[in-house]
């Protein structure tokens, strides 16, 4: 049931964008003296990674008119040819659609979504400029934007659009930390520790300047708590922004998180580690250590390969620099498909000789890098520094004994 109303919102959207280019000739609607226009807060919500951001959307009410309107700016089609390549490289295009508020209230109340509505305090003038615009952004020409997640999203439109059409300047309410954008991506993702770690290995240093309460509204929990108790500074008067907050709906509680979280995944990868640099080296299991190696730097050269596609052909934000490349780089696909060539045993040594004295100055550097790295990274990066160790190790023992083997001459 759940996903059919989704689909079925979704094409409704569709529709209206549509039939709103249809609607270019009609007369504009006036709306009545008892319209309000109010934003509307989803709490976040665990069953999709996108949506544990919350999400904003603008309604918009005039019984008088028989308008009931929702104005959602985060309509994405996930169908969409190349949609996955389109998302990594950062060009996604999201569209606007307006449809009637039942329909999306149903919908968060079947997935169990947290709503809050703020009814804002505007002349009939500021409403109808406003309702006016949003429905200008449905057009055919307009409803397509370039998604930016940070810059450019479903918080920050309807914030923009709000600002331009109210006579005077809003004076939002502070939110006296000290933040950057990794903190704030952490507060939503806490939840999902994997979530958490993935963001963790792919926002680079940008993340971590301290950002203004302006930037933080890319968050519509932020976005709505600077509406609260925010004033409209006019010529001469000064007015709440506000006329009332209601909590529509109540959020479910979140499902119980995975058992095994990053840390400790990388816990016992380092154990794994340990027991497979013992056999392969002690009891001389050589093919269990090159098959485990293969596999272990071949997922850290996918891993650097998304890393360094992030950092060099992306339009996402925060990604370059990103001091990550360091223990996980792409060069790591290729040397790990090279394991079992003996003729290269020698380009081999210099790597891991290389990568190791590179994992160890990274461990050693670690509170002096210009990045905030998850504690967590750690044991992955003794995993990788140990195999690489073991290898230089193993390569000089077999050289020892070969040279020991040789004839001697007097």
């Amino acid at each position: 049931m759940r996903k059919l109303l989704i689909v079925f919102i979704f094409f409704m959207g569709i529709a209206q964008l549509a039939n709103s280019q249809n609607n270019i000739s009609q007369p504009q609607i006036i709306l009545s003296d008892s319209a309000q226009v109010s934003l509307l807060t989803n709490a976040p919500w665990d069953e999709a990674v996108y949506s544990l951001f919350g999400h904003t959307s603008v309604r918009v009410n005039d019984p008088a008119q028989n308008i009931d309107y929702v104005f959602n700016f985060g309509i994405f089609n996930i169908n969409k040819k190349n949609f996955i390549l389109l998302f990594i490289k950062g060009e996604t295009d999201y569209m606007v659609a307006n449809f009637p508020y039942r329909y999306y209230i149903e919908e968060q109340q079947e997935r169990g979504v947290g709503v809050v509505e703020q009814i804002f305090n505007l002349t009939q003038e500021e409403k109808q400029n406003m309702f006016d615009a949003f429905m200008t952004n449905t057009l055919l020409e307009n409803r397509v934007y370039r998604y930016n997640y940070f810059y450019d999203n479903c918080s920050t439109r309807p914030r923009d659009i709000i600002e331009k059409n109210i006579k005077g300047n809003i004076k939002y309410t502070p939110t006296n930390k000290e933040q950057t954008y990794r903190d704030l991506v952490k507060e939503c993702v806490r939840v999902q520790p994997w979530v958490e770690f993935g963001i963790d290995l792919v926002i680079g240093a940008e993340a971590d300047k301290t950002i203004t309460d302006r930037q933080k509204d890319f968050l519509p929990e932020y976005l709505m708590n600077a509406y609260q108790g925010a004033t409209i500074q006019g010529d001469s008067i000064q007015r709440n922004m506000l006329i009332s907050t209601t909590t529509i709906l109540k959020p479910t509680p979140f499902k119980d998180k995975f058992p095994i979280t990053p840390l400790y995944g990388g816990l016992i990868l380092l154990i794994i580690t340990i027991l497979v640099s013992y056999f392969s080296y002690k009891k001389r299991w050589f093919a269990l250590g090159k098959t485990f190696d293969t596999l272990l730097f071949f997922v850290a050269g996918i891993s650097g390969f998304i890393i360094f596609f992030l950092m060099y052909f992306s339009e996402h934000p925060c990604t370059n620099p990103n001091w990550n490349i360091v223990w996980l780089n792409p060069l790591q696909i290729i040397v790990a498909l090279l394991f079992f060539v003996k003729s290269l045993s020698k380009c081999i040594y210099y790597y891991h000789f290389i990568n190791f004295v590179a994992l160890l100055a990274f461990l050693l550097a670690w509170c002096l890098i210009p990045q905030q790295l998850d504690i967590a990274f750690i044991p992955y990066i003794l995993s990788l520094g140990l195999r690489s160790g073991m290898n230089i190790m193993q390569q000089r023992k077999t050289k020892r004994k070969a040279d020991y083997s040789l004839p001697r001459t007097r």
